[in-house]
């Protein structure tokens, strides 16, 4: 169960794990689960879609529907990402190497 009373950050870590339990269960009626079974070129378009939608909201949108599809779009990247055997928390790892002021990428 998700705990909404904790840091919404450690949240993502939270939804992940559920979604992950969603691709290892695959229980039907679930839109996670038709995610997943859609495959992986629909994942990733739905990202695309959600993208969209996000950029739509910001330039002529309001806030609360900027946060509105923003969350959809990372619900889907997520999806995404456990598709792919990857993690939230490596893109949170990949923005902490790339805040290190020596970094450079060539």
């Amino acid at each position: 169960m998700i705990n909404n009373d904790k840091n919404p950050l450690l949240f993502l870590s939270e939804l992940q794990d559920f979604i992950e339990k969603r691709h290892q269960e695959m229980p039907e009626g679930s839109y996670t689960t038709s995610l997943f079974k859609d495959g992986l070129n629909r994942m990733a378009q739905k990202v695309g879609e959600e993208a969209l939608e996000l950029v739509i909201e910001a330039t002529n949108g309001t806030n609360d529907r900027l946060v509105y599809e923003g969350s959809d779009m990372l619900y889907h990247l997520i999806v995404l990402l456990t598709s792919k055997g990857l993690r939230i928390e490596d893109l949170a790892k990949e923005l902490q190497v790339r805040h290190d002021p020596n970094w450079r990428k060539h």
